[in-house]
């Protein structure tokens, strides 16, 4: 266990609550673009494994943890799965295509020799007459005619073009559990060999999805939670029941407005964040949020509204995928959106609430009886003790207006918790009065002030899981 030895830098009424999720790729690839990307408010790292060697991943793990010890603040790591490699192959030049016009496709075929398209998947095991098939990002729109031999025919709805590798979706397709293909299963045994919080699995339609990733991370010894990406048709309509049995929910909103509708994300995003908190489940929005400054040093206001949004609704976090990979501006990146994050929980006029789904735990009791007593007392902070960082999850899924200092003697729920609403962690050894000692460290580095009352949650049994039973209200004097 490594404790956290430095204090935060800006004072507690500077800490931003919703968290932002930043993507490493080659814009990011050094230790020094690392700590830059976690000093301008970067809470959570991306990998994307549909891109880079293992080798490359063990060096930026390394970075990352290094990098997050200098700063002095707990990041989580986010090993991002490629899924079905549903993506056209390769062939020269571009094809154009007709409306009316008849296509085929198949795995790996020449194009060349047999006017055939290649694909990356072997679309004929899954698809059947009348599913859609779209192409080039949902820009040429076809339907599935006939399955013969291993080669899939369509009818060609619009005109267009069509360049190799470009992606390929399929909304009317059921995987029936076969989104965890081979290529996953090696980088889930090489993640649980590495310091991995979160495993992202993409395309989920079911919440046996889910539950296949379970036993195979339980299998390899991981003790990494599971963030259900949210980006099918069926995804959708089995929404509830995913989020239930995963960890965490990102809105994939790329594949998502390709699969349904571009005006259905908006809706599909509250539902999700909603969903997310009355299940205590933390919820990531993702895709296109500062896009323009893969190329332009300021954001469009569209984009800042969007972040704005997200924060004003309550998400967990924010993501930056292009942003901070390909961009020309990562850095820039991430401080226009913690900036528009903290003007925003500083003047947002609304109350958003959704539905809670209450189920009169202990935990659920002392977690709303906390919150309650924080807002009456105007208290500048709730210092939560957890084991398995449930008590502080329980607490921030209810979205209180202050922060949510969270005491754990395991570095990895630490870092798990750093994505989480208001979430702020740190690692104490176990300690009947972890909070108090926590409290005075804080108030010494000038984050906690004389006069402020702090609001503690605890167990008259440190370091148990489950066993929170305890408040007290302190005033630093």
């Amino acid at each position: 266990m490594e404790l956290t030895s430095k204090a935060p830098n800006v004072p507690l009424a500077e800490f931003k609550r919703t968290k932002i999720i930043a993507t490493l790729g080659p814009a990011t690839n050094s230790y020094e673009s690392i700590l830059e990307l976690i000093m301008a408010g970067a809470n959570g790292l991306r990998l994307n494994f549909s891109h880079g060697t293992h080798e490359e991943r063990v060096q930026q793990i390394g970075w990352i943890r290094k990098a997050a010890r200098e700063y002095g603040k707990p990041v989580a790591i986010i090993q991002d799965l490629q899924g079905p490699k549903l993506r056209l192959g390769d062939f020269d030049a571009i094809i154009n295509v007709q409306k009316g016009q008849s296509l085929s496709f198949k795995l790996k075929a020449d194009y060349e020799r047999s006017g055939t398209i290649p694909t990356q998947y072997d679309l004929s095991k899954k698809v059947k007459r009348g599913h859609r098939l779209y192409l080039f990002d949902g820009k040429v729109k076809t339907t599935v005619t006939s399955v013969q031999d291993g080669t899939v025919h369509v009818h060609v709805e619009n005109n267009g073009i069509l360049i190799k590798r470009k992606g390929i979706n399929l909304p009317d397709t059921d995987f029936e559990g076969d989104i965890i293909t081979k290529k996953d299963r090696e980088d889930l045994a090489f993640g649980s060999t590495q310091d991995i919080d979160y495993v992202a699995l993409s395309f989920v339609q079911h919440s046996d999805d889910i539950r296949k990733l379970r036993a195979i991370l339980r299998n390899l010894g991981s003790k990494s939670k599971i963030i259900a990406k949210i980006e099918t048709k069926a995804g959708l309509e089995n929404l509830e029941q995913i989020i239930q049995e995963a960890d965490a929910v990102m809105v994939a909103r790329g594949d998502l407005a390709i699969e349904t509708s571009s005006e259905s994300v908006p809706i599909v995003q509250r539902q999700i964040i909603g969903l997310g908190m009355r299940y205590a489940k933390p919820t990531i929005v993702a895709t296109q949020m500062m896009m323009s400054m893969v190329d332009e040093p300021e954001p469009t206001r569209a984009e800042v509204s969007d972040v704005a949004t997200a924060a004003i609704l309550g998400s967990d976090a924010v993501m930056l995928s292009d942003e901070t990979a390909t961009g020309k501006y990562p850095i820039d990146a991430v401080k226009v959106m913690k900036r528009v994050i903290l003007y925003t929980q500083s003047h947002n006029p609304l109350r958003i609430s959704f539905p809670q789904y209450e189920d009169y735990t202990r935990q659920t009791a002392i977690s709303a009886a906390v919150i309650n007593l924080a807002d009456s007392l105007g208290a500048k902070a709730i210092v939560a003790e957890t084991r398995s960082g449930a008590t502080a999850l329980n607490i921030a899924t209810r979205r209180p207006d202050i922060s949510v200092i969270a005491v754990t003697n395991e570095a990895r729920v630490a870092q798990q918790l750093a994505i989480v609403y208001g979430a702020k962690s740190f690692v104490r050894p176990i300690d009947a009065h972890a909070a108090t000692k926590l409290t005075d460290w804080l108030w010494r580095h000038k984050v906690l002030a004389k006069g402020d009352i702090v609001v503690t949650a605890s167990g008259r049994h440190p370091g148990m899981v489950g066993t929170t039973d305890t408040i007290k209200v302190r005033v630093l004097e």
